[in-house]
């Protein structure tokens, strides 16, 4: 799997940089954890901090065109992205707030 990027677009007021990017691969479209790590060692950025938006491959072509959101730090992604965009990402939970809730129940 080859990773290319296409565009970056800072977003300063949200602590990230937009990303467009196209992998090439040789059998099935990758899966979206599979593309997140391979994008962040490319970026040189650690896992939790890349959120992979989507992946569409057309038809027969051994091309997907992929967007990502690139946060600065781990902790604005969990405060921008909604949880479910987070759970497909496999985010893990920010740990305070996982120990409030547990304390609360």
């Amino acid at each position: 799997m080859e990773i290319e990027i296409l565009d970056e677009t800072e977003n300063p007021m949200l602590h990230r940089t937009d990303v467009t990017f196209q992998v090439t691969h040789e059998e099935a479209t990758p899966e979206r954890l599979s593309v997140r790590d391979s994008l962040a060692a490319k970026l040189g950025k650690d896992a939790d901090e890349v959120v992979i938006r989507e992946l569409n491959t057309k038809f027969g072509m051994r091309t997907t065109i992929g967007q990502a959101k690139v946060y600065d730090d781990q902790t604005y992604a969990r405060e921008v992205e909604r949880q479910y965009v987070l759970d497909r990402n496999k985010i893990s939970p920010d740990t305070d707030d996982a120990q409030e809730e547990a304390e609360e129940a």
